[in-house]
This record gives C-alpha cells, sequence and structure tokens, in this order.
C-alpha cells in the first residue's frame, strides 16, 4: 500500500517548531505524502497514520499553487480557564471561548470540572462532557483528546477550588513533559479581577510553572475596571516578559447579561434570537450583545485560540 521513497527531506519550518531528517512517505492510493520516521510506523491504511511525539501531525492535505497536495499540519491546543477564585468570571470566558470558536468554525470539545453549575454543560452541553478533577482517570481524557486529535481545540473550564488537584496531576503525571514530547502547547487562561486575591494567584501560578505554561491573562471588567493593582504589583511585567498575552473583557450592561443566564440561552442565542419570550432580549439588548461580543472577539483574536 505505500512506497517509502528513500531520501532525506530537507528541513523545514512549522508552528510547532523545525523539523529535520525526516522522510516522505508516498501513499499510492491517494497521492498523498505523510512524513514520519520509518521506524515508528504502525499503520499501513491510507486514512490512518499514527502520530510521532517529535513531529507535527500531517491530518489532511491541501493543494499547492503547483497542483500538488501538501501537508497540512495542526498543533495541538489545550485550554485551561482558571483563576481558582469563584466569582471572577472563569466560566463566563469558558463560555466566550466556545461561542468564538463555534463562530469562526474552530473545532473544539470542552471539559467541564464544575459538579454542580457547570457553564459549558448548561450553556454548550452539545460541546461538553464532565470530568472529575480529582480522579486521574477523569483527568487523563483531557491529555488523550488533544494528544489523538489535534486538529480539534480542547476547552477546559476550572472550577473555583480545582488548582491544586489539577496541579498534582500534572506534575505526578508529567503532564508538561509528555506535552512537549506530543507537541501539544498547554495554555492557561486566568481569569483576573481587579482585587490583590486575583494577583496573588497570579504570582503562585508563575512561581509554580515560570514559563513552562503559555499564558493569557483576561482582564475581566465585568468585575471591575481598575486594575491598578495588578500594574504596581510587577506581576503584569513578569507575566509579559514570559510572553504572556493580554486580553481585556469589557462590562456588558448587568441587565443584559442577567437575562442570558436566567433563560440559559448561548450567546448565539442572545445575538440571533427575534422572540423575546425565548431569551428575555428586546432589539436593543441584542445589538448590546453583538457590539460586545465584537469587542471581545477582537480581543481573543490576540490570543492565538
Amino acid at each position: 500500500m505505500l512506497k517509502s521513497f528513500q531520501k532525506r527531506a530537507q528541513p523545514f519550518t512549522t508552528r510547532g517548531g523545525r523539523v529535520s531528517g525526516f522522510h516522505i512517505t508516498r501513499c499510492k492510493k491517494c497521492c498523498e505524502e505523510f512524513v514520519f520516521k520509518p521506524a515508528r510506523l504502525r499503520s499501513n491504511n491510507h486514512k490512518v497514520f499514527k502520530t510521532f511525539p517529535s513531529l507535527p501531525r500531517t491530518l489532511r492535505t491541501k493543494d499547492s499553487a503547483y497542483g500538488k497536495k501538501q501537508p497540512t499540519y495542526f498543533m495541538a491546543k489545550l485550554h485551561f480557564i482558571g483563576g481558582e477564585k469563584g466569582g471572577v468570571g472563569k466560566s463566563l470566558v469558558a463560555r466566550l471561548l466556545a461561542q468564538y470558536m463555534i463562530d469562526k468554525e474552530i473545532q473544539f470539545l470542552g471539559f467541564d470540572t464544575d459538579r454542580s453549575h457547570g457553564a459549558l454543560l448548561r450553556f454548550y452541553a452539545g460541546y461538553a462532557s464532565p470530568v472529575v478533577v480529582d480522579s486521574y482517570e477523569s483527568l487523563d481524557l483531557i491529555m488523550e483528546a488533544a494528544v489523538e486529535e489535534p486538529e480539534r481545540r480542547i476547552l477546559v473550564d476550572l472550577a473555583a477550588q480545582t488548582h491544586l488537584p489539577l496541579v498534582k496531576w500534572m506534575e505526578e503525571s508529567g503532564v508538561l513533559d509528555m506535552a512537549e514530547e506530543s507537541g501539544v502547547k498547554l495554555q492557561y487562561w486566568h481569569v483576573m479581577d481587579a482585587g490583590r486575591d486575583s494577583v496573588d494567584l497570579l504570582k503562585k501560578i508563575l512561581d509554580r510553572f515560570g514559563s513552562k505554561l503559555s499564558y493569557v491573562l483576561v482582564l475581566n471588567q465585568i468585575r471591575g475596571e481598575d486594575f491598578s493593582i495588578l500594574k504596581s504589583s510587577g506581576e503584569l511585567d513578569r507575566a509579559i516578559a514570559m510572553g504572556a498575552k493580554i486580553v481585556s473583557i469589557r462590562h456588558l450592561h448587568d441587565a443584559v447579561i442577567n437575562k442570558i443566564d436566567a433563560t440559559s440561552s448561548s450567546f448565539w442565542a442572545a445575538k440571533n434570537t427575534a422572540e423575546k419570550t425565548n431569551t428575555g432580549l428586546g432589539m436593543m439588548d441584542r445589538q448590546r450583545v453583538k457590539t460586545w461580543l465584537k469587542g471581545v472577539y477582537e480581543e481573543l483574536d490576540k490570543a492565538d485560540v
């Protein structure tokens, strides 16, 4: 089925980094090219090619300008939405990311760690599954999903008081090492309000993980607009020096967000459903949601979702 080209391909650069010394294999049935290390190849089915930890994965091909099919590569991305402190808006950010990926046609799978009030399970049930944060077997599913289907983003909404068991699982399971070997990017979204607690929690995370994680600091203005404590603490500059991206979420009119929550409406329904009986939102309410979401999406574009 497969014909291996006995030649060394030239090194090239992908989003996953520089890769050299790989081989080219072409499937004679579909004429698609795949990169691999010959000793690691495990499948002779032209539609099934196993993934390799040290190489970016080829999942589909696209036509080049010369009429030849070229491989398209994906880097898996695992987004943890945290902040530890309750009430800072973690679930709101998770919902916004879910709607953002739906609107941008980005495949994703959500995991919700909140057993009693899971926002993803409530607002985006078709895209999310529950996960028990104090069960290694349950948490393992998150990493396995990221490795097995790298074209699909993984979104994990971390409930309050889940930081310690999550860190324990990561350290005892070697998650950071596995992510590096498998080409999985771990991105931690630290959702913050304007208080001191959020700054202190940020310091603890930076102290513990340093540059081993990618960070997005979410300044949730719905919970307060004065972030002078963060700016004067030095932790903002420290995070930026580690490559952190800064995302600001502007305040949405309280009555509007309350109506959306009261009817368990997705943000898509909130901006598109004309029947007020379904969402409780009038014409101008829907316009406010559209304007707000446009601004949020412009901010999320900075985060390389």
